[in-house]
């Protein structure tokens, strides 16, 4: 063999054994390389609209893996009309379309960081949209609108004799009469005045005795009615969707102006507002849930830190079949001097299981409730076979939701015959036909006794929930709703609010919201002057809509509570069993007049194992304890 010859074979030899090197370098590299890690900081420049620069790093967010995207601390505007736009279907919302500047979408491992700044939104915007995403963080950053989608106005007059009441409406709320109805116009958005509610600008808070006065009796129903009986519908329908619950109603009331930023209101048919007072209106049910600050679905581990929530047009956070989702210093409280912080809830988790956890928060001033845990009813409406159901959502705003996943235990519930299922099945999957049928096929059988008209819930899909050192005050409606099965922790918050403190309910006419509470400690906190607003009701109270005595709350732990109240009604219990009531002191204040001097503290019906051991009670009422039978008499001690 000539010596060229086996320069070059050796040449070659080398130059392949290279090759090969670089390849194995190069998958070496691949297989030890981090993920990769993008931090975006924003900084004020965008300030004018950050809708635009936001969004388009947003949408790349997939592609750069884990990431922190920071703000320069500073006043950041976002407008709509070069935002991500979708359609939702929100729990306890509108379906709406809205758009967004964080479509956090399909993500995993984000955190937002806002650095101290204020985020100022304008029109319909969800200002966070998660879905399908994994460990995402949202923290030091305020939420606010710079116009709310709500108005207020001063009550400077009324006249008995008449039955009007004047308003001064200030320049931060405009103004039209349109066919003698009071419409306020905001950026991208209108609304009527609807539902409302008087407060009281020294107090800051819901006024007493506030369902006397408010909401104003805005609908009367028609006289001239022709054939509306001949309108038959071959399915159910549902009467409280706006489409529907309009067609027979019309305006009550009217406003005319008596000068600019003076309106004169005529024919509230309840007491008139209390001049002084200050009457806020968002609009009219059913179309005034429009923009929620957050709103999560189909996600794993969601943190809020340090967040504020001045204004939303719906609820602070609704988090939708959503696991694991802790809110750390998380505040709704309003801003710019106004009564009214978010225009619903403050909080609210529909479907969500793992932990949910609410710490270190203060939720003042919503026009609904701090946070409502549940999960939701879906009625049976076809049995198409042996395993599979054509199931029916209930409310028109459940619309869109689905009951679960694959492999989710459902049970099979009938109200009338307990709260409890009676039978079980596991999801193999779900077919979507509309936003209210859905069509459900089981892994296995169905029980041979199953009927339309039972019930279905996820029993997989309820958080064990803790509530610790939050404050809950000046708000309308009720502080926590609280319907999980699993270990629930209500600790070291205080309580103010214009309805219940805390109810537990089981609710299946009207919301369809399913769960039944068990395992509920209610310990070390501070309840004052609850249930202001004249409802007669217990300010700890559980509660069914069903008229019957099957047992639905177990094993509940009330303990060393201070209860600072102006009225008799503490403690309303029914269809429990297993309830211990210790170490609790009951005082009342004087600080309102009392409503209903002739109620018990304690009503009890429908229960047993009720337990009460050493509390102090320094209250007003002639009998502690009521019982209805058949249920033996409870001694309080």
């Amino acid at each position: 063999m000539k010596l060229n010859t086996i320069h070059n074979m050796k040449i070659t030899q080398i130059c392949i054994s290279t090759f090969l090197l670089s390849i194995l370098l190069t998958i070496s590299s691949c297989v030890t390389k981090e993920p990769r890690f993008l931090q975006v900081m924003f900084d004020t420049s965008i300030k004018e609209d950050a809708t635009p620069a936001v969004l388009a790093k947003m949408m790349k967010a997939k592609e750069l893996g884990s990431s922190e995207v920071q703000f320069e601390k500073g006043t950041y505007h976002f407008y709509p009309d070069k935002g991500k736009e979708f359609y939702c279907f929100i729990s306890n919302h509108c379906n709406v379309m809205v758009r967004t500047a964080f479509p956090i979408t399909g993500l995993d491992n984000l955190t937002i960081d806002g650095q101290g700044s204020t985020f100022i939104f304008h029109g319909v915007m969800i200002p966070f949209l998660v879905d399908e995403s994994t460990n995402i963080t949202v923290k030091n950053l305020s939420i606010d609108w710079n116009d709310t989608f709500h108005s207020e106005g001063l009550i400077v007059a009324n006249d008995e004799k008449n039955g009007t009441f004047d308003m001064q409406i200030s320049d931060d709320y405009p103004y039209v009469i349109r066919n003698q109805q009071l419409v306020f116009i905001k950026e991208y958005y209108e609304h009527t005045l609807g539902q409302t509610i008087l407060y009281d600008p020294t107090r800051k808070a819901i006024i007493f005795g506030s369902r006397s006065y408010t909401p104003l009796t805005a609908y009367k129903k028609l006289k001239v009615k022709h054939n509306l009986d001949k309108i038959n519908y071959k399915y159910e329908i549902d009467p409280r969707a706006p489409k529907l619950r309009g067609t027979q109603l019309e305006d009550r009331l009217i406003a005319k102006e008596i000068k600019p930023g003076l309106v004169r209101i005529y024919n509230h048919r309840r007491k008139l507002p209390q001049v002084g007072m200050i009457l806020s209106a968002k609009g009219e049910q059913g179309y005034n849930r429009v923009a929620p600050a957050f709103r999560v679905t189909n996600t794993k581990t969601f943190n809020a830190e340090n967040v504020n929530v001045h204004h939303a047009g719906g609820m602070g956070i609704i988090a939708e079949n959503s696991e694991d989702l802790t809110l750390d210093d998380f505040n709704v409280t309003p801003s710019h001097g106004r009564m009214v912080s978010t225009t619903a809830d403050a909080t609210h988790f529909v479907g969500c299981r793992g932990k949910v956890i609410l710490r270190n928060c203060t939720f003042n001033n919503q026009l609904d409730d701090a946070s409502n845990v549940h999960g939701t009813y879906q009625k049976v409406v076809d049995i198409l076979d042996d395993n599979r159901l054509g199931v029916r959502m209930g409310h028109d705003q459940q619309q869109g939701f689905t009951i679960g996943r694959p492999n989710d235990t459902i049970g099979l519930v009938r109200l009338t015959d307990s709260f409890f299922p009676y039978g079980k099945a596991s999801i193999k999957s779900i077919e979507y036909i509309n936003s209210r049928y859905q069509i459900i096929t089981f892994n296995e059988p169905l029980p041979k006794n199953i009927k339309a008209g039972d019930l279905l819930e996820n029993l997989d899909a309820y958080p064990e929930l803790l509530v610790e050192n939050c404050n809950i005050s000046r708000n309308r409606a009720r502080g926590l709703l609280l319907s999980t099965p699993k270990k629930t922790l209500i600790k070291n918050n205080f309580f103010h609010t214009e309805k219940e403190a805390l109810l537990i309910p089981v609710e299946s006419g009207y919301w369809y919201e399913s769960g039944s509470s068990s395992n509920l400690t209610i310990t070390n906190n501070e309840f004052k002057d609850c249930s202001h607003g004249g409802q007669n009701r217990g300010i700890i109270r559980f509660e069914t809509d069903d008229d019957n005595q099957n047992i639905a709350f177990r094993n509940i732990v009330i303990s060393n509570n201070k209860i600072d109240q102006f009225d008799n009604w503490i403690l309303e219990i029914a269809n429990t069993d297993g309830l211990k009531f210790t170490g609790n002191t009951i005082v009342n204040n004087g600080g309102f007049p009392q409503l209903y001097p002739h109620n018990p503290a304690i009503s009890i019906k429908t229960s047993k194992n009720i337990v009460f051991e050493n509390n102090t009670y320094k209250g007003k009422a002639k009998v502690i304890i009521e019982t209805k039978a058949p249920m033996k008499e409870i001694k309080f001690q």
